[in-house]
């Protein structure tokens, strides 16, 4: 992931795009109300979607799996397209730059009590208007305000 990272800075020093991906982990409740999961960041502890830098050789779907599985620890499925996009400024040592966000949509099938980063993160499930109030990124709040989940996409 350091490599992917160090990459994406000096193509971002160039003015070039950079691109992330993100998971939505969602869960229709017996009342058929739907809720979302978000993680807190490591560093500034805000809540934010579980995101990472795109992996050589995985999709954008698989890479947000995994993201998925390592900052909230949650397995399932996820939606072949993205359900959105969003950009924000990304926090980095010696400043900020500028991210593009493709946004997966992931049914959530198994909640893990240990995962890869549970010392780091804390989760929290919420009704989508309640998490958009939370996020800061405008585009990504909306996203969330405004979520509505397929009725059925094929494996």
């Amino acid at each position: 992931m350091a490599t992917t990272k160090k990459k994406a800075v000096r193509r971002a020093k160039k003015g070039q795009r950079i691109r992330q991906v993100a998971a939505i982990p969602y869960r229709v409740r017996e009342d058929g109300s739907l809720e979302v999961l978000l993680v807190t960041s490591r560093t500034t502890r805000r809540f934010i979607v579980p995101k990472g830098w795109p992996m050589k050789g995985k999709s954008g779907r698989k890479a947000a799996t995994i993201e998925a599985q390592e900052e909230a620890g949650v397995l399932g499925r996820t939606l072949k397209q993205p359900a959105g996009t969003y950009s924000y400024w990304k926090r980095m040592t010696n400043g900020f730059i500028r991210v593009d966000v493709a946004v997966y949509l992931l049914e959530v099938t198994e909640e893990l009590a240990d995962w890869r980063e549970a010392a780091n993160r804390h989760r929290a499930w919420l009704p989508p208007t309640d998490a958009a109030l939370l996020i800061d990124e405008p585009e990504l709040s909306t996203l969330l305000r405004d979520l509505t989940v397929p009725a059925a996409d094929p494996p």
